[in-house]
């Protein structure tokens, strides 16, 4: 399949286990060095290790993509709710509404449990429409990150039927 065709309609959840780490610190690398070269923040090896520091396979889910690897995303458990951390998608797959559906399924989720769910997003990057788009707020920020908040909500329906993506039900959002 061309990859410049790729749709949501064509993709999976899995567990991540811990040998994704490499493939997952590469792909962050790949998708932050622009945003982060414009803040004067890239370091090829502290972008991979900040990863490989935060991993736990637990709280992380490997987006596959026509039955390959195409991103992954982590919903750590907090006391007052979820954190939305390590979302990113190979380039190639960008733009086509795979992060739309992953993260309307995720939000499912959380909303079904009836909690908040936070995250940060770098300064100037696109992402933040998104999560603007679906509920989150900015709560704060700093020279380099924006911090958000998305509170709790009333199950939102898919505007684009047949766009949610197959997503595989052995592999639901990861819990506490």
């Amino acid at each position: 399949m061309d990859t410049r065709t790729a749709t949501a309609g064509e993709w999976a959840l899995r567990p991540a286990a811990f040998e994704d780490v490499e493939p997952i610190a590469e792909l962050r690398a790949t998708v932050l060095r622009a945003d982060l070269e414009r803040l004067g923040r890239f370091d090829e090896r502290r972008v991979r290790q900040r990863l490989r520091d935060a991993f736990v396979p637990g709280h992380t889910l490997v987006v596959e993509h026509d039955h390959t690897f195409a991103g992954c995303v982590a919903l750590r458990p907090a006391p007052d709710g979820r954190w939305l951390e390590h979302f990113y998608l190979a380039p190639r797959l960008q733009g086509r509404g795979l992060g739309l559906a992953v993260l309307r399924t995720l939000l499912r989720g959380t909303d079904a449990e009836g909690v908040p769910v936070r995250l940060n997003v770098l300064r100037g990057s696109a992402a933040r429409r998104l999560y603007e788009r679906h509920g989150f707020t900015v709560t704060q920020q700093d020279p380099v990150d924006v911090y958000m908040l998305r509170p709790p909500g009333p199950p939102r329906p898919d505007r684009r039927p047949g766009r949610a993506g197959g997503v595989s039900a052995s592999a639901p959002p990861p819990g506490p």
